[in-house]
């Protein structure tokens, strides 16, 4: 079963983000990396056109809980904050995303504008710049129209390729580093993206799992047929999903209006399990964990995160920030999480 080791709590200095801008509902502008110890983590915030670089000292320290399983944070410093001046984007910053690749000892730091302005830099594994790779690449009609959400991820099988999603435009363009490959168009606007392993086949290669308007819809990279998509889930109408996720087994979770988590088997395209209305608000991040696949981390806009076992339908412990995220997410290979609230307070749990 997994357990909470820690939860800090620290605030960044008003000198480096005095007013953060405001994002939208997505809480998409914060990464975070965590050293192999384990001793300190690392995070990536953004706020208007830039990304800034903290540090927290993880440790261990007892946790205190609350009112059912409420975890109390210890508060603590942040260590070196600066301003990473690698990312020159001209309009908001509307997701970052650290692809961790540990065999080849560094890090991608990718991040995308409203525009649907993508900067990749190559990065070391304690975050420092290590031979000055950068590469950015711009949308097959050049950014043109209104600006709007945006998401960005990396395939985990190869690292050079990312889909980045654009909310009014209703496009996921695909680049192989700045190349821009093909573009997707989803019928409704798209709110969050993910690849997946493709499990089906077993052949390693990448589907992308797209939520747009009510829908989860799965693309394949290699097809041309139906411009790439390969099934449609139809969820209730009028109720936007806002996050989609997958797990290490390869099962599927999408959650939001509805506050209900949705688990969906893909060797069959049926649904595993509904976790009906787990959430007070609707559900805007969604993330399996590394540790255990049968629990999940679950956001929702009432600044509540909690960790449960999805099949039981039972929560294991919660926390929560002080005012509505700005940035969320959690590490790509261990169950170390990070939050980012308007007032300018850093939450980063870590659970083993």
């Amino acid at each position: 079963m997994l357990k909470a080791k820690c939860l800090k709590k620290a605030v960044i200095p008003s000198t480096l983000i005095n007013h953060p801008s405001p994002g939208t509902i997505q809480p998409t502008r914060l990464a975070l990396h965590v050293t192999c110890n384990r001793h300190s983590c690392f995070l990536y915030v953004a706020s208007g056109p830039h990304i800034y670089k903290l540090q927290i000292v993880l440790g261990q320290t007892s946790v205190t809980k609350g009112k059912e399983s409420l975890l109390i944070p210890v508060h603590t410093k942040i260590i070196n904050p600066s301003l990473v001046n690698r990312c020159p984007h001209r309009s908001e910053i509307q997701s970052i995303v650290l692809a961790d690749a540990e065999s080849l000892g560094y890090l991608l730091l990718g991040s995308v504008d409203s525009y649907g302005h993508l900067i990749v830099s190559k990065l070391g594994a304690s975050g420092k710049d290590i031979d000055r790779l950068t590469y950015s690449a711009l949308p097959s009609d050049n950014g043109v129209g209104e600006g709007s959400w945006a998401g960005l991820c990396f395939s985990p099988n190869q690292m050079s390729m990312a889909a980045v999603a654009r909310s009014f435009c209703k496009t996921v363009d695909i680049f192989d580093q700045d190349m821009h490959v093909r573009t997707l168009r989803p019928l409704w606007n798209p709110t969050s993206i993910n690849f997946m392993q493709n499990v089906v086949n077993g052949d390693q290669s990448s589907l992308l799992a797209i939520t747009e308007g009510s829908q989860l819809t799965i693309w394949d990279l290699r097809m041309k047929e139906n411009g790439g998509c390969v099934h449609r889930i139809n969820g209730t109408p009028g109720d936007t999903l806002y996050s989609v996720c997958s797990s290490s087994t390869g099962n599927i979770a999408v959650g939001g209006v509805d506050r209900t988590v949705t688990i969906y088997d893909p060797r069959r395209w049926s649904s595993l399990s509904r976790w009906v209305h787990c959430s007070k608000f609707e559900i805007t991040g969604l993330a399996f964990s590394s540790v255990d696949p049968d629990y999940m981390y679950i956001q929702g806009v009432d600044y509540e995160v909690f960790c449960g076992q999805w099949k039981e339908h039972n929560k294991l412990f919660t926390f929560r920030g002080d005012s509505n995220w700005l940035g969320f997410s959690k590490c790509s290979n261990k169950d170390v999480l990070g939050g980012w609230c308007d007032s300018g307070s850093i939450f980063v749990a870590d659970v083993a």
